[in-house]
Parts: structure tokens; C-alpha cells; sequence
């Protein structure tokens, strides 16, 4: 019984004899990596003998597939340059290095050691598998930085063994969290740069990136940091304020734009001002002065103005890169020469030199009138071509009518030669200007009747030889509340000062011969245009608008234009 029990044993023993013992082994590597592995014999027992490695199940003799040969001492034949014996071969270790594994390395390598004699070779075999990784990190820089603009590159990286697919920026704001970050994926292997746009002037970023590949996304790249450059203010300063403070000075107000709409440091203010001409019905040329920032409510005094002289004023706020759009505040006029006037301030005041003295407790401002000959740049005037841009206003609003009235602009370098009046829906842009109305050069008054309830946005523009003016301010007028009415069919009446002179020099007896049939004519054309209106029908917010070319007078003051 003891005899058949050993027999399995020996039968296996005599099967190892034959065809020699074999040790087996699973190694698991990542693409891109150095794997070893391992086989050695006892060289001080057998000496220095062959061996080989090969790719599939050892064979009886030999190596299959065989990618690496060694005589004992070194290496006598290789299939590339990715297989080496790194070990000393020497003392026995014949250990297989394979450099930068791909996934087509897995699979079963063997490792023979030829030991003389029947059945003495040493074999050892392993498995092999390689698996793809996520992509490696990218290394990004800096390439070129602008106001709204950043452009960053970086260098490809190792794939994990598995093709890049796509890359991801995330962007944030410095003093954020990366939860805040806005992702970006981007579908172009191929990209090595990119340009990031939309950005805010004078901001300063975050921003990070991804390698993404079939198998998952990289660690996060270096973080980069960067300060766009500055720009041009892109709002105007707020609550602009003038206030005649003699017969011959006018103080003005102003804060700074919206701290997000500055685009940097505000490094100061351009005040231009310009006294209007009522006999030529134009303004004079601008006079410029520059004032510096240092808090958030500026005030100047403009002074060596002319006694019952309106002015207008625009300021607009600078930083390194440029300057704003203007504010505009209504015309003010200078006291005349018998008004007196008193004032006191305990407010600091900045101007051209700000002096502040304290006496008895109370404090007192002295402070450096700017005379109108003072520069900005290196002039004291600005030469235009095109006509300034006039000014309207909203003059009244009664029942179903509308009253505008404008103040022209210098005309430029030739006589103006018309106006036009552009009126558009208020949540529509200027691109889809429902109406556009000219005017003769000398009109600048009229009066418009409403029929349908909506809010509209109107602005002029001002004509001459050499081209058109810049837009006029913008009123918004909403229409159908209490004694309104919309803005869409409008007819407009236009006042003829030397008709209207003609009349108050009439005699009563002719008056009382006219008054009679014309309000019999008036009654007549009522019922008439009443009766053609009901028959309009138009789309809400358009305007359409039948005007007369007569010459009006002007009146009252209007915002002045940005430049």
C-alpha cells in the first residue's frame, strides 16, 4: 500500500527529470515604466554558463522567440536595444530588464540557463502584463498676457499608453476657490497652446490643466497666476454735479466710475468744459485741464468764467492704458454780476492744489482755482471736423404729447446741414433702429403725439460737409402711464419764431376775425387725423414721424455729449 502511494510522486519526479523543472511567476507593470525580471543560477557551483530569454512557453531546448542571449559573461545577441541584462551576469544574474514597457510587451517571457549535463537546465518563467495609466501632468507657461486676453503652451507629455483625447483648462479668480473654477474641455490632441479670452482688465487669475485620455485624466498641471494688463476705463465717472458757485466760477462733483467697470488704477480725471453761444446757438471751443485721483468724491472749481454764461462739462477717468467714456451733466450757467454769494465747505475738495488749515476748531478749505487756460496734452482747444453731437432734452410730456427740444454742438469745420433722430425699442440695441427722422439745420424743437403704450430709447445726430457727429445723450421715454401715451405713429408740430412774433403784434380786431374759422378748421382736421389713426395699425415699438423744416427757437439747457 505504501508502495502505490509513492508512486504519483515518483512519477512526477521522473517527469521533472526529463523534461526539467520549471518556476513560474505573474508580474503586473504601466506602460511607460522599466520592468525586471528576475532569473539567476549559482555561478560559484556551476561556473559561468549561457542563458537566454525568450518570448512564449519555454521549449525543449533553447528560447522561444528568443529577444536576448548571454555567453556567461556578456551579452552576445539582442532583439533591441529594450531588452538589457543590467545585473552581473558574472555572479549569475541574468535577470531580463524591458525599458519603457508598452502594452504589447504583456504576455509570457522564459528564462533558460543551459547547465551541462541531461535535464540540468535551469528554467523560470513569468507573466507579463502591462496596463495603460492616466496621461502624466503638463507642464504649462506663461506666453503672452493683454487686457482681455492670456495665451498659455505647454510641452506633450507621456500618454499612459492610451492616445490624449482632449485637455482641460480650469480658470478662477485668484482669491477663490478652485470649487469656483470655470472647466473648459477642449477636443484637440494635437493643441500644444491656447489663448483664453473674455477676460476683465487688471484682474489677476488662476488657471490650471488636465491631459485626458481613455483610461482618465492627469494629476493637475503647475498652477500658473497671472494679472492681465490694464485698459481704458469702460464706465464713466457717477454723479457728476455742477453748481454755480460766482458770477465768474462753477464747482463740479463727480465719484469714480464702478469699481468693475475700471480696468485698473485711476490715475486721474480729464475735465473738459465750453461755454455755449445762445445768439450763434453753438458752443464755443473745449478748454482741458487734468486733475489727479485721491478719493472716492472729487470736486474742481473752474473759474475765469464769463458773468450769465452756461458752460458745459465732461469728465472722463484715466488709468495707464487710456481714458473713459465722458459723464455728462445738464448746462449750468455762471451768476450774473449783482449776485452774491456765500458759501463755505467742510469737505476736502480735490483740485490742482489742495491746502487745508485748521483754525478755532472748525476746518476750512483753500484750494487753487483752474482758469480756463489750463492744459491737458499740449493744447488749450480741440480742432474738430465732424460736428459735436447736440444735446436733447425731454422739454414736456402732457396728455397724449411729447415735447423734445435740442441745443446744437460746435458745427466743426463747416456749417451744420441737418440732424436725424434715431428711436428704438429700450430692450432692442441701435442695430435695429425701428425709425430714423431727419431735421433741417436749423430746427430744434418738436412735438410728438403717441398712440401706442411702450418705453423707447431716441438720441440724435448732428451733419456737416465733413461727416456726422458722435450720438447725442440718450432719453428714454415710457409711455401709456398716467397722461402718457407710446411712442409709435408720431406727428410732429414745429414752432415758427417769426410767426409767433407775428402774431403778438396783431391787432385784436384781426384776431377776432381769424380765431372763428380756424377753430373751425382745427375741429375739422381733429376729427380727420382721429379717424386715419384708428385705421393705423403697426407693430409695438416702431415710429414713424411727419415733421415740418421750420426754424425753432431754443429752449432750456441739455446734458452735454461725451467727446
Amino acid at each position: 500500500m505504501i508502495f502505490l502511494r509513492c508512486v504519483p510522486l515518483c512519477c512526477s519526479l521522473l517527469f521533472c527529470l526529463l523534461l526539467g523543472c520549471v518556476s513560474a511567476e505573474s508580474i503586473i507593470a504601466t506602460v511607460g515604466e522599466d520592468v525586471t525580471l528576475i532569473c539567476n543560477y549559482d555561478a560559484k557551483n556551476y561556473g559561468k554558463l549561457a542563458a537566454c530569454w525568450g518570448r512564449g512557453a519555454i521549449p525543449n531546448s533553447g528560447c522561444a522567440n528568443e529577444v536576448i542571449r548571454s555567453d556567461g559573461t556578456s551579452v552576445t545577441k539582442r532583439l533591441s536595444e529594450r531588452y538589457q541584462l543590467r545585473r552581473d551576469v558574472g555572479v549569475g544574474d541574468v535577470s531580463l530588464t524591458i525599458r519603457q514597457v508598452e502594452e504589447g510587451d504583456s504576455g509570457t517571457y522564459g528564462c533558460r540557463v543551459e547547465i551541462p549535463g541531461w535535464f540540468n537546465d535551469h528554467k523560470h518563467q513569468l507573466t507579463l502584463t502591462v496596463v495603460a495609466v492616466r496621461p502624466n501632468p503638463l507642464r504649462v507657461d506663461t506666453r503672452e498676457v493683454k487686457e482681455r486676453t492670456v495665451t498659455v503652451r505647454w510641452t506633450p507629455v507621456f500618454d499612459g499608453g492610451k492616445p490624449i483625447t482632449a485637455y482641460r483648462i480650469d480658470l478662477k479668480n485668484k482669491q477663490t476657490s478652485w470649487d469656483t473654477a470655470v472647466s473648459t474641455e477642449v477636443s484637440n490632441p494635437e493643441l500644444t497652446q491656447l489663448t483664453l479670452v473674455d477676460l476683465r482688465p487688471a484682474k489677476s487669475y488662476n488657471l490650471r490643466m488636465f491631459a485626458i485620455n481613455s483610461v482618465g485624466m492627469s494629476e493637475a498641471s503647475n498652477v500658473l497666476t497671472v494679472t492681465t494688463k490694464e485698459a481704458a476705463p469702460e464706465g464713466p465717472p457717477l454723479d457728476m454735479q455742477l453748481e454755480a458757485v460766482t458770477s465768474h466760477s462753477i464747482k463740479v462733483t463727480w465719484k469714480p466710475p464702478r469699481l468693475d467697470h475700471r480696468n485698473g488704477a485711476l490715475q486721474g480725471y480729464s475735465i473738459s468744459y465750453r461755454e455755449y453761444d445762445p445768439a450763434g446757438r453753438q458752443f464755443k471751443r473745449w478748454q482741458h485741464l487734468s486733475v489727479t485721483a485721491t478719493r472716492e468724491e472729487e470736486s474742481v472749481i473752474l473759474s475765469n468764467l464769463k458773468p450769465s454764461a452756461k458752460y458745459g462739462v465732461i469728465i472722463q477717468a484715466k488709468t495707464n492704458a487710456g481714458v473713459g467714456p465722458a459723464s455728462t451733466a445738464p448746462l449750468c450757467s455762471t451768476l450774473d454780476e449783482a449776485s452774491t454769494i456765500k458759501s463755505s465747505s467742510t469737505a476736502a475738495t480735490i483740485l490742482i492744489q489742495d491746502t487745508t488749515s485748521v483754525t478755532s476748531g472748525h476746518r476750512t478749505s483753500a484750494v487753487e482755482t483752474v482758469t480756463a487756460a489750463a492744459v491737458w496734452g499740449e493744447s488749450t482747444t480741440s480742432i474738430t471736423v465732424s460736428p459735436d453731437p447736440p444735446v436733447i432734452e425731454l422739454k414736456e410730456v402732457k396728455d397724449n404729447t411729447i415735447s423734445l427740444l435740442w441745443t446744437p454742438g460746435f458745427e466743426g469745420d463747416s456749417p451744420v446741414t441737418g440732424y436725424y433722430l434715431e428711436c428704438k425699442a429700450v430692450n432692442a440695441s441701435w442695430d435695429r433702429t425701428k425709425t430714423v427722422v431727419d431735421f433741417s439745420p436749423n430746427q430744434t424743437e418738436a412735438t410728438i403725439i403717441e398712440i401706442i403704450p411702450s418705453t423707447y430709447n431716441i438720441r440724435m445726430f448732428a451733419k456737416n460737409s465733413q461727416g456726422t457727429s458722435k450720438a447725442s445723450n440718450v432719453i428714454t421715454i415710457t409711455t401709456g402711464e398716467a397722461g402718457h401715451q407710446r411712442v409709435d405713429l408720431l406727428t410732429t408740430i414745429s414752432t415758427d419764431t417769426h410767426a409767433a412774433a407775428s402774431v403778438e403784434e396783431s391787432q385784436s380786431g384781426h384776431l377776432a376775425a381769424i380765431v372763428v374759422p380756424v377753430v373751425l378748421v382745427v375741429a375739422v382736421v381733429a376729427i380727420i387725423t382721429t379717424w386715419q389713426l384708428r385705421r393705423v395699425k403697426q407693430k409695438a415699438g416702431s415710429l414713424s414721424m411727419w415733421l415740418t423744416n421750420e426754424a425753432l427757437r431754443y429752449r432750456n439747457s441739455e446734458p452735454l455729449q461725451e467727446l
